[in-house]
Parts: structure tokens; sequence; C-alpha cells
């Protein structure tokens, strides 16, 4: 979703089931937007779903998925409301915080080193085992 007008196909879409009105949709592309437009994060594609449920029973009949690709990494997020702003609102929160860490943890900064027990810390070094091939003796 890019407000750009140049731009034939936003990037992420925005789908609706059931009945949904055009202005709680106009409001989701705008909190979404805002989500995914914000500077230093990376491209984000994929698919937003808003949908109402057609019981009258329901105490949240409002619903909301999305299911997006930032950068290398997905991120979903769902949120279920009793209106249409709430549940815009809700994912916006949701979302946030996803893009959040996915963009936090694209470059592999905040993983942890492998211990040296599940074969991180040294590598094999070429022809350094029996046989030249690499490997510890034993290990053939």
């Amino acid at each position: 979703m890019t407000t750009d007008p140049t731009q034939e196909t936003p990037l992420v879409r925005l789908r609706s089931d059931g009945a949904v009105d055009e202005e709680t949709l106009s409001y989701a592309r705008t909190k979404i937007d805002a989500v995914v437009g914000r500077p230093g994060l990376p491209a984000a594609t994929g698919e937003v779903r808003i949908a109402r449920a057609a019981s009258h029973h329901s105490d949240r009949p409002w619903s909301a998925t999305a299911d997006l690709r930032i950068g290398g990494r997905q991120v979903v997020a769902e949120a279920e409301e009793a209106t249409g702003t709430e549940v815009v609102d809700r994912l916006q929160d949701r979302l946030r915080r996803q893009t959040d860490h996915a963009a936090h943890t694209r470059d592999g900064r905040n993983r942890t080193a492998v211990p040296p027990w599940r074969g991180g810390g040294g590598r094999p070094v070429p022809g350094a085992g029996p046989g030249g091939s690499g490997e510890p003796a034993g290990m053939e």
C-alpha cells in the first residue's frame, strides 16, 4: 500500500469480505500505509484482509488479517474487534510491533552465536583433518 499516485498497483493489497464500508477501507489503507511506508523499513509486499461477519450476535464481528513480506521476513498479524475502526487500530499496533522486530533482526544483529556444542565457534579448515578432508578424526 503506497500513497504514490504514479504507482498503478500497491505492493500491499487491501481486500474486504462482507459488508465493509468504504470509510473503513480508506481508514485501513491510511493506517497500513503508515506502518509499511516508514523510512528505513525494507519494501513490503502482501495482503491485508478486513472482514465483517454477517451474524449480528457476535461480540466481535470485525476481523483483520495481514500477511506481509518485509525484506526477507514474513510478518503475520490478526485482530478481532467490535467496530471497523477498532480492528484497524489493533491490527496497526500489532503490525508495527512485528515490522519493528523484522526491521531490527533483518541483518542478524540480534542473533546469538551458536554455542560450540551445536557446531558453532570453529569451522573445519580444509585439509586439516586426517586424509585432508577437513573433518576432525573419526568424523569421516
